[in-house]
């Protein structure tokens, strides 16, 4: 089974912090062992925008790594990751605690993990498990 990777994987595992680097370099390789990875272009454009990426070293990184970048969608994956994200504002605007402020993008990757029956790896599994209960999430 493919394993779709969230941004916060990818930032974890170029953190200078060692435990979560190495822990993200353990999950990774799990997921590995057990099929093939994919992040969406919306998880190349997240990490594009971090200081001192290039797309130069995107690209020779999932090369690299074998990781592939699925740059096309279906209709069916953004009307998945419109509907989740109208259902987290209504939750949002319901709550008397605040939820943390998110993006289309955060919906439209675990859209794009669940429209092609990926597994999705992450270390937000509280945001997924919310907006996409069918979903398979693997954390460390």
């Amino acid at each position: 089974m493919t394993t779709a990777i969230d941004t916060n994987v990818l930032v974890a595992l170029w953190d200078t912090d060692r435990r979560l680097n190495t822990a993200a370099q353990n999950a990774l390789d799990s997921a590995q062992e057990r099929g093939s990875l994919v992040i969406s272009g919306a998880v190349y454009a997240e990490l594009l925008a971090l200081p001192g990426r290039t797309e130069t070293m995107l690209d020779g990184f999932f090369e690299t790594t074998g990781i592939e970048v699925d740059w096309e969608s279906r209709e069916g994956i953004w009307r998945m990751a419109g509907k989740a994200f109208q259902s987290y504002v209504s939750r949002r605007n319901r709550k008397k605690v605040e939820l943390p402020r998110r993006i289309l993008a955060d919906f439209y990757i675990g859209a794009h993990a669940s429209g092609n029956r990926c597994r999705l790896l992450t270390l937000d599994q509280r945001l997924y498990r919310a907006a996409f209960p069918e979903l398979e999430i693997v954390t460390f």
